[in-house]
């Protein structure tokens, strides 16, 4: 849906972390100038050839786009199927999502910001699923740090819910509304924080949208949601990353 086809330059990359280099692309578009930034998660699956796919298409958005490889310190096999679900799962929950993980989003973001043609002021993150959740963990512990979040189906911790208390910046959040993983319940409970607090905060349901529902690859695609979410992430990225801060 991009139209722009700008020229998209992808490049591999290793980022130092305290555990070691974690593995990512970077996609950056040719035209010259200062660009803002969106840090792009991964879904439970790894860094599968789909999210690289959305990595490419913000950039032709005009953003200059990180993937990291949350799974780096598993090299082998650390991609999965759509239908390899139980194996996703295992390798989801062997991740520490304490000290660990935060220090994998703050060398993504250090990372990002080091980029001579970045904005280091308009920095966005956004991802699916397990990416999603800690998207939503990147907004309570780095809101000095980014200027926008949007998780997409997110499972969001009791701890993170705590934390709401500290995120300064504007969070997108995307449910479907038959998710499984994620009972609506749970996405009340976020939004009823978000509210308590004054926080600045959009959640769109998707009534008939199921876990995943983002990812024309899955059983659990749905073309209209995906359609919308992609426009309404699009706006609120413009809307806080690329005006004059």
């Amino acid at each position: 849906m991009g139209s722009n086809n700008l020229q998209i330059e992808q490049t591999e990359v290793k980022i130092s972390t305290p555990d070691g280099q974690m593995a990512a692309f970077l996609y950056k578009p040719c035209e010259h100038g200062q660009k803002p930034a969106v840090i792009l998660l991964m879904e439970a699956f790894g860094l599968t050839s789909h999210i690289q796919d959305v990595a490419a298409r913000i950039a032709n958005e005009g953003y200059i786009v990180l993937t990291p490889d949350l799974y780096y310190r598993e090299l082998t096999n650390n991609k999965f199927a759509y239908e390899q679900v139980e194996q996703a799962m295992a390798m989801m929950y062997r991740l520490d999502f304490g000290k660990p993980v935060e220090e994998d989003i703050k060398a993504a973001i250090a990372y990002v910001k080091s980029q001579p043609d970045v904005s280091p002021e308009r920095i966005g993150v956004t991802g699916f699923c397990l990416g999603g959740g800690l998207s939503f963990l990147a907004a309570c512990k780095f809101s000095d740090e980014v200027a926008a979040v949007a998780p997409f189906y997110g499972m969001v911790l009791d701890d993170w819910v705590a934390a709401i208390t500290n995120i300064t910046v504007p969070v997108y959040l995307f449910h479907g509304g038959i998710d499984p993983f994620i009972p609506l319940e749970r996405v009340e409970q976020i939004e009823s924080r978000f509210k308590e607090l004054g926080k600045e905060y959009t959640l769109k349901v998707y009534p008939d949208a199921d876990h995943g529902f983002f990812c024309h690859e899955r059983s659990s695609y749905n073309r209209l949601a995906a359609e919308d979410a992609w426009y309404e992430l699009m706006q609120f990225f413009h809307r806080h990353l690329q005006k004059s801060q």
